[in-house]
């Protein structure tokens, strides 16, 4: 998969660049995240909880930052395991430009997913993926503001995927049930973690995932606007989830394939 597109987001570039090292924030807005653990200046990694109809699990993923150039530049790599029925891997360079009162934050992302996850289909991943980062970037366009104005968020991101981005073009029905994310579990001491743009991460690999198909926020200050191809980068650790949640439904064979897709 190569996609390559851009996101903007109604604060300064450098309130920005902090939201994406707050790993309390980061936590809020991934839905079903559990854990965030820092293991270096440069590494961490995430655990989550997600549920596909009555079948839910904890699956684990990990990324790696490098080329930092705060608050303008970084390039982030990861890999997301779900066992034997599926993988993801791949690597995203993301850039901060200012834009007025707000910042544009722009995307380059290379990603593979192999195992039971490929035999999924573009359309099944794409609506999950759709769902899954219209939830994350909507919080994290509250968490950013409701910070700015000196207030906190009131409450962490919904567990359920399906319904949150309401302002979003509707996807495709997953044919296997809603897809949702286990209620999150208590909050994980991350030791003050500052991983830049693990968000953008977070969903660089989801997916496999392809085009995040319009969830807007507005706000007094200015306006969340998404190209319709920002799925790339937002969760790569729920890859692997996917991979292994519905390759359990699915007793189809392991194979790899490489994704493509150009953003239009």
């Amino acid at each position: 998969m190569d996609m390559r597109g851009e996101q903007r987001i109604p604060a300064p570039r450098e309130v920005v660049w902090r939201a994406l090292n707050d790993p309390e924030i980061l936590k809020l807005c991934i839905p079903g995240c559990q854990e965030l653990v820092k293991s270096s200046d440069t590494q961490m990694s995430a655990k989550v909880v997600l549920k596909v109809g009555p079948v839910s699990a904890r699956f684990e993923g990990a990324v790696t930052l490098s080329d930092l150039d705060p608050p303008n530049s970084y390039r982030i790599s990861g890999e997301g395991q779900g066992g034997m029925a599926g993988f993801a891997k791949g690597e995203a360079i993301v850039r901060l430009e200012v834009d007025g009162e707000g910042t544009i934050l722009r995307y380059e992302v290379e990603a593979q997913v192999g195992g039971k996850l490929a035999q999924l289909g573009a359309r099944l991943i794409d609506a999950t993926a759709k769902q899954m980062s219209g939830a994350f970037f909507k919080r994290f366009a509250q968490e950013i503001v409701a910070r700015r104005d000196g207030r906190q968020g009131d409450a962490p991101a919904s567990s359920t995927v399906s319904g949150m981005a309401s302002t979003a073009t509707p996807p495709a029905t997953p044919s296997h049930g809603a897809f949702s994310a286990a209620p999150p579990g208590p909050q994980a001491s991350s030791g003050g973690m500052r991983l830049a743009g693990l968000c953008v991460v977070a969903a660089s690999l989801v997916a496999s995932a392809y085009f995040l198909s319009g969830s807007l926020v507005s706000e007094p200050s200015g306006r969340i606007g998404t190209s319709p191809d920002f799925v790339g980068a937002v969760i790569l650790i729920l890859t692997a989830s996917l991979g292994y949640l519905f390759g359990r439904l699915q007793g189809v064979a392991s194979t790899v394939v490489t994704i493509r897709q150009e953003a239009g």
